[in-house]
């Protein structure tokens, strides 16, 4: 069974809408019914109808989408809506498609703030459908394998952690051109108080709290504009505490000349640390005081339920960018189909990033942002 999804966003010229339509084909879970994929009536027409929409379900606004799908019968209405707006467009969708009996995937982050955030948090929790969060990263089966070490003491109590996210393609004023990807990253009024740290610091931040199991505590943040004219953040450093008393460096950059998507963690406790980064995503390096480092390796028949539950291919294939991305959206729709069978999900397929997840991510970027303009060391880390 296909669940039927709708998308909002990621019309014509949009990057990561096209990226979520591959991630929802992968494994044949659902089929693309609707949309209203543009602000822009007419261009939201054309996009649906040049996807292969029936042209009385490629809408003019999101409004209009969720109003008259809500109107068919219940076998041929939308079930999921997946939203790829920037930023500021997406509290309303989101909060609209829910109250409105829809399920929704959301791309990271949850909102354009942490006021917004908590609202949605409230929302979320008065429904009955489910809410997922793109946080990539976690989608990668040996990411999963991370957590799953951690979990289990292998590494023992965690100590230190390093997490970074460098980038270099905002090294230049693009913005002032006709470049719409670094337009509405860079404005405030789209993007939200932070640049660097909103876009990929996040997920940073992400990454480490899920492999971890711990949440920040306290913060102190050093926050630059690199290139001149630019409103907000182009890179930055944080130094973080854990709720184990842990400390972690977080690095981001999107000036950092030369440097694609390398995101990169390492973890260390008191037994053995783990290396990870996305250019090798199929390897997991564990290393130890007193004996050789070893390489663990996705797809092989030594790892986790977690890590081979979202694995597609035989060891020795990469799995990349578009599959983990693929898998926050097969176990969505395997926890959701369980739910209309009347059945729970096993706990692989419930592990996708959430509401809490989109919440704490809000709150690093406002904790972060302030840490940035104050003079004291540490501040608290709220939310």
């Amino acid at each position: 069974m296909k669940l039927r999804l709708g998308m909002v966003g990621g019309g014509q010229g949009a990057f990561i809408g096209a990226v979520h339509r591959i991630a929802a084909r992968i494994d044949d879970d659902y089929e693309l019914v609707c949309g209203a994929f543009s602000s822009n009536a007419e261009k939201s027409k054309a996009s649906g109808i040049a996807l292969g929409i029936a042209a009385d379900r490629a809408y003019g606004s999101y409004e209009e989408l969720i109003e008259k799908e809500k109107q068919l019968p219940e076998d041929q209405r939308v079930q999921v809506i997946s939203i790829v707006t920037p930023n500021h467009a997406h509290f309303g969708p989101t909060k609209m498609a829910l109250e409105n009996g829809f399920h929704v995937i959301l791309d990271k982050p949850m909102t354009f703030s942490l006021e917004e955030a908590k609202e949605l948090e409230k929302v979320v929790a008065a429904s009955d459908k489910l809410f997922c969060l793109t946080h990539t990263y976690t989608g990668y089966p040996m990411v999963k394998e991370a957590r799953q070490l951690v979990r289990t003491g292998k590494l023992g109590t965690i100590r230190k952690v390093y997490v970074e996210y460098p980038q270099g393609w905002l090294s230049s004023f693009l913005e002032g051109g006709d470049n719409k990807q670094a337009s509405w990253r860079t404005d405030p009024g789209k993007s939200g108080i932070a640049g660097c740290m909103g876009d990929i610091g996040t997920h940073a931040f992400n990454l480490c709290e899920y492999i971890t199991g711990l949440e920040t505590t306290q913060i102190c943040a050093d926050l630059n504009i690199v290139v001149e004219g630019r409103k907000l953040d182009d890179d930055g450093s944080v130094l973080m505490k854990l709720n184990n008393g842990a400390s972690v460096v977080l690095t981001a950059s999107q000036i950092a000349i030369g440097e694609e998507n390398n995101v990169k963690i390492r973890v260390y406790g008191d037994k053995a640390g783990l290396e990870w980064e996305q250019w090798d995503a199929n390897t997991l390096k564990v290393k130890y005081a007193d004996k050789p480092t070893e390489i663990w390796r996705t797809g092989a028949g030594y790892v986790s339920s977690f890590a081979s539950h979202n694995t597609r291919t035989p060891g020795g294939h990469p799995e990349g960018y578009l599959e983990a991305f693929a898998n926050l959206y097969h176990n969505f729709a395997l926890t959701i189909k369980a739910g209309l069978e009347g059945k729970e999900a096993s706990e692989e397929a419930q592990d996708f990033p959430g509401v809490k997840e989109g919440l704490r991510g809000m709150a690093f970027i406002e904790n972060v942002i302030a840490s940035g303009k104050s003079d004291v060391k540490w501040t608290k880390f709220t939310v």
